[in-house]
């Protein structure tokens, strides 16, 4: 398997983001959003994923964090597809009952090339530092859709809202690892009968 790495940037009149990602790394992470806790979640994506993952978001802040948040979402959802390039000989296929304390979160992933997301989670609109709770969706929307992955996160016990967070970003990164994995057994082929992703 060539090495999968990619870098995006992207500039809009409300962001400006670069980020980098190395899908065979060691969770080794670089973060500056702005968002301090935002930064702390994509900081446990990565490490719990082992992907090597740089991201420089400026953005303004001055309105809320929704178009960071959102915009970062993207750029990580096109850099994963960029990096797993033909998606041979990858496991496809990815899932995990996660614990964070008392919050019990389900992720599974299927790269399927049809980025959707289906959420099943009752996040308050509550303030998690400087980060809008309700962003959390928002991110894994733009991620799924970018990345081209089918996704489902459901909430199955939860109380502290930074343990439900940080337990989504936790269980997708575990769950993205499963998927990206090279297959032994499946070679060079593509995991699929249809003869594309």
């Amino acid at each position: 398997m060539s090495e999968r790495t990619a870098r995006i940037a992207r500039t809009t009149k409300e962001t400006d983001i670069e980020l980098s990602i190395d899908l065979d790394g060691t969770g080794t992470t670089d973060i500056e959003t702005g968002i301090g806790f935002f930064d702390h979640m994509l900081t446990a994506f990565g490490r719990h994923g082992l992907f090597d993952l740089s991201v420089r978001a400026e953005g303004d802040l001055e309105v809320d964090g929704h178009h960071t948040v959102e915009d970062v979402g993207i750029v990580a959802g096109q850099a994963f597809a960029s990096a797993l390039g033909d998606k041979r000989g990858i496991r496809r296929f990815g899932s995990i009952a996660l614990p964070m304390d008392e919050a019990l979160i389900l992720a599974a992933v299927d790269i399927s090339g049809r980025g959707q997301l289906f959420w099943e989670a009752d996040v308050p609109a509550v303030m998690v530092g400087a980060f809008d709770a309700t962003l959390a969706k928002e991110f894994f929307i733009a991620f799924a859709a970018n990345a081209g992955v089918t996704l489902h996160i459901r909430e199955l016990a939860g109380e502290n809202t930074h343990h439900v967070i940080e337990g989504m970003f936790k269980a997708v990164a575990r769950a993205m690892r499963q998927a990206v994995e090279a297959d032994p057994r499946m070679g060079d082929a593509l995991p699929t009968t249809k003869g594309a992703l």
